[in-house]
């Protein structure tokens, strides 16, 4: 593990590994760089891999009071280390946050990779509560962490109540519990892009950055309607369904769609 400084003065954990051309990998909600080990080493042949702690996770710190900007500042101390550009992939809201890294960050992003940013851009699953974030927030602060995890994988991810119930003495729940903390900066990050409107993507009609926005064909059908509805707001954007793939793609299916844009 090293460590960077962000620009609030935040240490940002990250590995690195391979060598080639500089990737950085966003993670999504509730995932930390351990999460990214395989990926990384599908990628490492090809790339310098930077797989990061987003702040308040894993081995990176944090500082209150949290806003989006100090994230993309965070990819930014990255791109210095890895000397000045790179190109970024994000999975989920990581996806989102790497695209808002792009919007403030301009040239310093050479090419940009999403795969399923969980935009809500019609009915074809509800909208998040308006006061999802506000609800978060509450629950950590009565320290209801396991609460919080709950009311995420419920009313954000659409997993059943039933199979919800059956997680709460799995062996993954303390991990998770230690992380749920930053569940609110992932609906932050989300902010009303998760409402039903499409009008709300529109804020990146201004990244320019040569991006591929991948779709899993076993995915629901809201994810093929955000990434369509992104790509026609990006004006140097391309389109890509990975087949048989759902919200966790393989790594040996997406790392050589990764390869393919990056490389050419």
């Amino acid at each position: 593990m090293r460590t960077v400084i962000s620009k609030d003065g935040t240490s940002i954990a990250f590995d690195k590994s391979g060598q080639g051309p500089a990737l950085i990998l966003v993670i999504g909600a509730m995932g930390t760089r351990l999460d990214e080990a395989g990926l990384s080493r599908a990628l490492a042949p090809h790339f310098t891999v930077f797989a990061y702690d987003r702040r308040g996770r894993g081995g990176s710190g944090d500082r209150a009071p949290y806003a989006v900007k100090r994230e993309v500042e965070d990819i930014d101390a990255l791109i210095a280390e890895a000397g000045g550009s790179a190109c970024v992939f994000g999975g989920s809201s990581g996806a989102v946050l790497a695209l808002e890294a792009a919007r403030l960050l301009g040239d310093k992003i050479e090419k940009l990779a999403l795969y399923e940013p969980p935009f809500i851009v019609d009915q074809s699953r509800p909208p998040i509560p308006q006061d999802y974030v506000e609800h978060l927030n509450a629950l950590i602060a009565a320290d209801r962490r396991g609460k919080a995890i709950e009311y995420f994988l419920i009313d954000a991810m659409r997993v059943p109540a039933e199979l919800v119930a059956q997680m709460r003495n799995g062996p993954m729940r303390p991990q998770l519990e230690a992380l749920a903390h930053t569940l609110p900066y992932d609906g932050t990050i989300m902010g009303e892009t998760m409402s039903g409107n499409p009008a709300t993507l529109r804020k990146w009609a201004s990244v320019t950055v040569p991006t591929l926005v991948m779709v899993g064909g076993a995915s629901p059908a809201f994810f093929h309607h955000g990434t369509q509805t992104l790509v026609g707001i990006l004006p140097n954007a391309q389109h890509r369904l990975l087949a048989g793939q759902d919200h966790g793609p393989a790594d040996d299916v997406l790392a050589p769609a990764l390869k393919a844009f990056f490389l050419s």
